[in-house]
């Protein structure tokens, strides 16, 4: 059944709903999580941090913007959508706004990246450079790979080790095995908002043509997959931990893994529909928890 049309918000609200604030930690996460990490091997730059931190939430505002766009576009952004409403879908912006958005973040991201790749080097500029095309290609482009199941292993790959090596090596300039191994939770979490997300929007991504992985599994597997990232991120931080491969401090984080099984039973309980959506915002929370106490316990480390 159609949900019914929300209100027609200002022009600074609607781009402030664009924006999408709830899924920005998605973005900070992997920042405090490298970035900690890195402080083991090396001093903590200051100014480094938060270039990072702020490239980081403008590709992800980038990904918002162009999934609005292109999801319309489309036409996946129906009015059957049980997700948050999308900007262009509701009227509230136009196509011709949302394209010059994205223009200008793409490029403010770009200018962060150049900083980067003065202060840092070249590297930089590829990791900036290959996290932009990957966050319009997601929906957008001739061959958008959200459309084609191959989202969550491109999310677990840019949003968990790209994300999380990249803002390591910004405050170390080398790439480490801490890094790699850190990158692991972090990036299951990440791809399990997704799973949420998918899993939700499965009827009517399928109307649309839309085929997410969790089309490609069906509801039960998909299930199974949100489960089976949960578990596999603190199952990862325990035995990385243990045998030093990230810092003994950082089993700290395990103590997120009583609201990780909350969550692991209400999805695995059968939660569906628009019941899912507070089910997408605590795997964000879980997720933004477990990147900082991985950082935290990169920090002690140093201690």
């Amino acid at each position: 059944m159609a949900t019914a049309t929300p209100p027609t918000p200002s022009k600074r609200r609607a781009w402030l709903l664009a924006v999408r604030p709830p899924t920005l930690p998605a973005a900070i996460a992997p920042v405090l999580a490298g970035t900690g990490i890195a402080a083991v091997d090396g001093d903590f730059e200051v100014g480094r941090f938060f270039l990072a931190m702020f490239g980081a939430i403008l590709i992800q505002i980038v990904v918002n913007f162009a999934n609005d766009l292109s999801d319309f576009r489309r036409g996946a952004d129906t009015p059957d959508r049980l997700g948050p409403p999308r900007a262009v879908a509701q009227g509230w912006l136009s196509q011709r706004e949302m394209t010059i958005g994205i223009a200008i973040v793409t490029a403010a991201a770009m200018v962060v990246g150049i900083v980067l790749t003065i202060i840092v080097g070249w590297p930089i500029l590829i990791i900036g450079a290959a996290s932009l095309i990957a966050a319009v290609t997601y929906t957008g482009g001739p061959l958008p790979y959200g459309y084609r199941g191959l989202g969550d292993i491109i999310c677990f790959l840019f949003f968990g080790f790209v994300a999380v090596m990249g803002a390591g090596y910004v405050q170390i300039e080398v790439l480490t095995w801490e890094l790699a191994a850190a990158s692991v939770p972090v990036g299951c979490l990440v791809t399990a908002i997704l799973v949420v997300n998918n899993l939700r929007d499965i009827e009517t991504d399928r109307a649309s043509d839309k085929v997410t992985l969790a089309v490609i599994l069906g509801e039960r597997n998909t299930r199974i997959e949100y489960v089976t990232l949960i578990l596999s991120a603190f199952v990862s931080i325990a035995i990385f931990a243990a045998v030093g491969l990230i810092p003994y401090y950082c089993f700290i984080a395990l103590i997120a893994l009583p609201p990780g099984m909350w969550l692991t039973r209400e999805i695995a309980n059968g939660r569906s529909g628009a019941a899912l959506n507070p089910m997408l915002k605590r795997t964000a929370q879980l997720h933004l928890l477990v990147g900082a106490l991985i950082g935290l316990g990169g920090v002690l480390g140093t201690l």
